[in-house]
């Protein structure tokens, strides 16, 4: 370590510029871990997967001319043209027979052509070549561009539904221009779309990954320990509470890898790797079936390749 002495004639901020500078230097000589820490990630539903084809608009926006492209919310699905050739958005005017609960609303611009974005009824019979895709499908059936952008239309048809009144004092809301915030009419609060912050974890012992399984899974999948963050707490210590409250371990070393955004409804999704520092599993059972260790060689059945999840497992598990 360098010493320095401290010129007297030099003043506090300088001093301080100095310090500041020094320990730069030494924190750039100090070996840092080899996990990477990408700027953006290219899943599903973040909007970085469809911004070179997709220009967001607000609501408040012209209204633009033309036909385009449809995400039809049905329950946990999207309507989709069945064909030969895979599943597709359906295109030009809104198809026959499919009354939406509320007149349809333009999210954006897909490919130059106007996306509309409606919810019909879970009770409606959907005649070929229509058909509803769940976005929970175990079979991963969808392409990722209209993944996202069935995504991205259900969250916004979500906060649309929920922001209708305010939360404060019941009284309706109106747009706020060049966003998509709502303004109490009442007592003017305002309110922006509401998204809920979680931590996912992967947490490694040696060549062994802790994985966890609930209920209503598929039979046989695993994925990872997540959960929502709770009031003071920062994502970290997020992740660290909920292992702890979900199988009984202790995790340090927490170290940040990439998020995505889960419109299920409005969740996003901050994805971590933490290492093993003690403990033996207890299974919560009011959260969990299961809970147990796997050797990286021999993983059970996983997340699709869809979710952040997956994306943790195959990237950092090794």
């Amino acid at each position: 370590m360098t010493t320095v002495l401290w010129p007297k004639c030099k003043g506090f901020a300088q001093n301080a510029a100095i310090r500041r500078h020094l320990s730069s230097q030494e924190e750039q000589s100090v070996t840092r871990p080899e996990t990477s820490y990408p700027e953006q990630i290219n899943l599903p539903f973040n909007f970085s997967f469809i911004k070179d084809s997709f220009e967001l608009r607000h609501p408040s926006d012209q209204e633009p001319e033309g036909t385009g492209f449809w995400a039809i919310i049905q329950g946990n699905g999207v309507v989709l043209v069945q064909a030969d050739d895979g599943l597709s958005l359906p295109e030009g005017d809104l198809p026959a027979g499919l009354t939406p609960h509320h007149p349809p609303l333009c999210i954006g611009l897909w490919k130059g052509r106007p996306l509309r974005a409606c919810t019909v009824s879970t009770k409606l019979a959907l005649e070929p070549p229509f058909a509803a895709e769940p976005f929970n499908a175990t079979e991963q059936r969808l392409d990722f561009p209209t993944l996202t952008l069935a995504g991205l239309a259900k969250q916004i048809l979500h906060w649309e539904q929920q922001s209708r009144h305010c939360s404060r004092c019941g009284a309706e809301t109106e747009r706020i221009p060049g966003t998509w915030g709502k303004r109490c009419t009442g007592c003017a609060s305002e309110h922006y779309p509401h998204i809920h912050p979680c931590a996912i974890v992967l947490v490694k012992r040696n060549d062994q990954v802790l994985l966890t399984r609930k209920a209503e899974w598929p039979a046989g999948r695993y994925s990872l320990v997540a959960g929502f963050v709770d009031f003071g707490e920062s994502l970290e210590e997020c992740a660290i509470r909920e292992v702890r409250e979900e199988t009984g371990i202790e995790i340090e070393n927490v170290r940040y890898v990439g998020s995505q955004n889960w419109p299920f409804p409005a969740q996003l999704m901050a994805g971590f790797v933490a290492d093993y520092a003690g403990g033996e599993i207890t299974v919560d059972t009011t959260e969990l079936e299961d809970a147990r260790w796997f050797a990286v060689d021999a993983l059970p059945l996983l997340p699709p390749r869809r979710s952040i999840a997956r994306h943790i497992i195959d990237t950092f598990a090794r």
